[in-house]
């Protein structure tokens, strides 16, 4: 595998420095209360208000058992980041035949795209509701917290950590003050967790609450957040980065159930109380707040935390579709057009939803949009049991019997209960439909491809054995033969070095000349960035190409007085462009390079030179 993830963050966390017990274990926390938002976003709170106010406290189990399903599995996934050094996506790329992993890319991409549609339809509601901004232009607003993201991972993981750590504990006391208003009667909270499930209706929603808290982009975003931590590759290192972290996520998830056992308690105290059994819509459940609470205060706090829970959601969400294209594409973007392209596809399907259907319509869609998450989460799970169970992978730290049954169960669950959804619907459907004929030419295909699909990723790893050599090299390395076989200069005799006039200039040069000596030819690049070169190329005859030939010119009389063969070329445009089009057109050997790229806003809009010409390049490129 090529690459760290979360390469810019990967071990910037020191946990070896603090020597008492409870610094050391703060230097783990963290992690996990990233995962944590994803559990209690707008999404978990369509589908907790929907449960409450149609079914009472009877789900509060449901919750529960997600609870527990949930501190399981990302307990897994630390696992497999701290022993592995992989996090879930790129242990995937690594495990399974190329076709299915982009399959499973496909499903991944579309679970994120769900997620940030309900963090979208959240973020707008909450706008809406606290300062009557319009649905539609709240929805088009939540583009602007891309570069949130940008800003705060450049400050460094810890200061993101503590941003939603603070939105979290924000989230919390809004709904401790909310459960103080209603006052609910603890008995009858104790009832809802028996199990129990009434009708296909409280399937639909209990399937949307699993969906809700086991995010199956969680599952990808902990496996690489916990490799944030630098630790020792001991035996003892590695078994205390797993206790530190479980430690992390018990706190941090069991705070989660809290907020959503709170949000589902609400509706059933407030609404299911009073016979209001329909209150699907969030709008509706801030409306009635007041008028059933008798305080202004309960819809303003219930907004307040909306709002947190989008923000912090939506930021948690753009690291997970970074670590998923990364790990399954080996393909890496610049931060904010990822973002940007994540954010967009959730806005559409939320803006066409609200402008043909009417705001009303949101409700419905953020309780879908959790039981698409649930569909997507066995495509997660059944790798990443496959992947801890790994004795070689996890270097003797696989997990044992006892806890490899209990996650088959808790798979075993999921996935049946997707199933039956699935089967249930489908017959509907046909029941229903004036035209059921497209239902078997659509519907059905799919339904079955994802069950051959989760077959094939259960028995893969079990029998690839059989489809594959002994001597087949499972990752893309050339072997030690070949490099025996490598044809080695002697000397590069045209080395070309790109300069800016800036006082990188000076290391750039005296690194190609410390390569090539005075044996090789050296091509001084430098690429005129004006509006006109833009436009006209070399057909420019400005001031500044008459002042940058010049320096060049300078640039080779000094070094020729030294005893170096020098040439010229200037180029004209986007450096990104210009400096691979000369590099193709001649027979350079070697491309010396700065590293400094553009100023910080530059490098924000349109990345840095060096990475996009070392891309568009097939010689070596050396950054100095």
């Amino acid at each position: 595998m090529s690459g760290k993830s979360l390469e810019e963050v990967h071990g910037s966390i020191d946990t070896e420095q603090p020597k008492s017990w409870w610094r050391k274990i703060l230097a783990f926390l963290g992690p996990a209360y990233l995962v944590s938002v994803g559990y209690m976003d707008p999404g978990n709170w369509a589908t907790d208000i929907a449960g409450g106010s149609q079914f009472g406290y009877s789900l509060l189990w449901v919750l529960l058992m997600s609870n527990i399903m949930a501190l399981v599995l990302q307990s897994l996934c630390t696992r497999l980041g701290v022993v592995s050094g992989l996090d879930l996506a790129q242990a995937s790329r690594k495990e399974y035949p190329k076709f299915v992993n982009f399959i499973l890319y496909i499903l991944a991409e579309i679970a994120i795209a769900a997620c940030d549609l309900a963090e979208v339809v959240g973020m707008a509601i909450g706008l809406e509701l606290l300062f009557g901004v319009p649905l539609l232009w709240g929805v088009s607003i939540t583009v602007l917290d891309s570069f949130l993201l940008l800003f705060l991972i450049n400050q460094g993981m810890r200061k993101m950590e503590a941003f939603i750590i603070s939105l979290v504990a924000l989230i919390g006391l809004c709904f401790f003050l909310e459960l103080f208003f209603a006052s609910p009667d603890m008995a009858d909270i104790a009832s809802g967790f028996v199990p129990e499930i009434e009708n296909g209706r409280a399937l639909y929603i209990a399937i949307g609450i699993i969906g809700a808290t086991v995010m199956p982009h969680n599952l990808y975003l902990h496996s690489s957040l916990v490799q944030t931590r630098k630790i020792k590759p001991t035996k003892k290192g590695i078994k205390q980065a797993l206790r530190f972290n479980f430690i992390d996520s018990a706190i941090a998830l069991n705070f989660a159930f809290f907020v959503n056992a709170a949000i589902l308690i609400l509706a059933a105290t407030v609404f299911y109380k009073n016979g209001i059994f329909e209150v699907a819509e969030i709008k509706d459940a801030h409306a009635l707040l007041q008028p059933l609470l008798g305080t202004s205060l309960a819809p303003v706090l219930f907004a307040l935390a909306l709002i947190a829970a989008g923000q912090s959601s939506t930021l948690t969400g753009t690291l997970a579709g970074q670590i998923v294209m990364e790990g399954y594409l080996n393909l890496r973007i610049q931060p904010w057009v990822r973002r940007l392209l994540t954010r967009l596809v959730a806005i559409l399907p939320a803006f066409i939803t609200i402008y043909l259907f009417g705001e009303n319509s949101t409700g419905e869609l953020l309780v879908l949009s959790q039981v698409v998450l649930s569909l997507q989460l066995g495509f997660a799970i059944i790798p990443l049991i496959h992947f801890v169970s790994d004795q070689k992978l996890m270097k003797g730290f696989h997990i044992k019997w006892p806890l490899a049954v209990l996650s088959w169960l808790i798979t075993l669950t999921v996935v049946g209960l997707n199933a039956k959804l699935v089967w249930d619907e489908i017959g509907n459907w046909l029941q229903s439909s004036e035209n059921p004929v497209y239902i078997w030419i659509f519907v059905v295909p799919v339904a079955i491809g994802a069950a051959l699909l989760t077959l094939f990723i259960i028995l893969w790893p079990l029998l690839k054995n059989s489809f594959r050599s002994n001597n087949e090299n499972m990752v893309p390395h050339i072997t030690s033969a070949e490099i025996g076989k490598l044809a080695i200069p002697e000397a590069y005799n045209h080395i070309a070095v790109s300069v800016d006039f800036s006082v990188s200039d000076k290391k750039s040069i005296a690194s190609a000349l410390q390569i090539g000596g005075k044996e090789a030819l050296y091509t001084l690049i430098h690429i005129v960035e004006t509006p006109g070169a833009i436009i006209y190329g070399k057909e420019i005859k400005d001031l500044e190409t008459y002042s940058d030939m010049k320096f060049l010119e300078d640039y080779r009389e000094e070094l020729e007085r030294k005893g170096y063969q020098v040439a010229v070329q200037l180029g004209f445009g986007v450096p990104k462009k210009a400096i691979p089009k000369i590099i193709k057109s001649g027979n350079y050997e070697l491309l010396v390079m700065g590293s400094h790229g553009h100023a910080l806003f530059k490098d924000l809009i349109f990345g840095t030179t060096v990475d996009a010409v070392r891309h568009r390049v097939q010689i070596p490129v050396f950054i100095s």
